[in-house]
């Protein structure tokens, strides 16, 4: 019964954020400009050293892993100003699951990825990028990003939880991202880096999501590239999955466990 009360809890907790981001579709501007500004930066600035259209081919696939991980920014600055404006602390007196606050949270903040995505698509289609597999597959990698999308959320959760005000969830949620996405085969080769940062690249989750991206949409890499090899490359699309089973199965129950403290004061 808990489960279903979390759940109902959850997408009523949801509706409401929903109807925030209509009333307010401003919040949305970064999430919209952010994808058109990577895809014109990493496509044309360095797109022509890195190989031309063979490279703007490639890339789609990293830039979608990277933006839906940029995303969980959101939500830790979203779950941020509810806690410190005093939204949660009416949710706390009402008979409601302490988990469907922090789970509407995530599943509303999958509307900025899905608008992300979509508009990713829509600048990859105009610079060249095609989806070539079939339609079952290329659904299948579209699910697989969704549920990413949805579980680097509660990392996004996590922070806002334990951050203590709404600018210090800003910069803690901007400050892991950086070297997560660009230590990783989203914009190269793993194998190209040096050292240990070859090894951290190959099982970190930006890259098995970008490789199975790639190899869910049939994109291959230029000519000049090295090609990936190792078990996460092999088997992206199990990888993938398995790290955001691993993600939720980690972040949601300390993000649950943070918020069921914080009520309790």
């Amino acid at each position: 019964m808990s489960v279903i009360t979390a759940v109902r809890d959850g997408g009523i907790i949801a509706r409401r954020n929903f109807t925030n981001v209509r009333r307010t579709p401003g919040a949305l501007v970064t999430g919209v400009a952010q994808p058109i500004i990577f895809v014109l930066i990493m496509a044309f600035v360095f797109g022509g050293a890195l190989g031309g259209a063979d490279y703007r081919e490639f890339l789609i696939g990293g830039l979608l892993a990277q933006t839906l991980t940029f995303n969980s920014s959101f939500t830790a600055v979203y779950l941020a100003k509810d806690l410190h404006q005093g939204i949660v602390d009416r949710f706390r007196v009402l008979p409601m699951s302490r988990v469907g606050v922090v789970l509407g949270r995530t599943w509303s903040d999958l509307i900025t990825s899905v608008i992300s995505t979509v508009v990713l698509v829509l600048c990859g289609l105009a610079i060249g990028w095609r989806a070539t597999t079939d339609p079952l597959t290329i659904t299948l990698t579209f699910l697989l990003l969704l549920l990413y999308a949805f579980a680097i959320a509660w990392v996004g959760a996590v922070v806002a939880l334990t951050a203590r005000s709404v600018e210090v969830a800003q910069s803690l949620g901007l400050l892991w991202l950086f070297p997560v996405c660009f230590i990783s085969g989203a914009f190269v080769s793993a194998d190209s880096l040096p050292g240990p940062l070859r090894g951290i690249a190959e099982w970190n989750p930006v890259t098995a999501i970008a490789t199975a991206a790639r190899q869910g949409f049939g994109n291959t890499a230029p000519a000049q590239f090295e090609v990936a090899g190792g078990w996460p490359a092999e088997n992206a699309m199990l990888y993938a999955t398995l790290c955001c089973v691993a993600i939720i199965a980690v972040f949601a129950p300390i993000a649950v466990t943070q918020y069921r403290r914080i009520s309790r004061r």
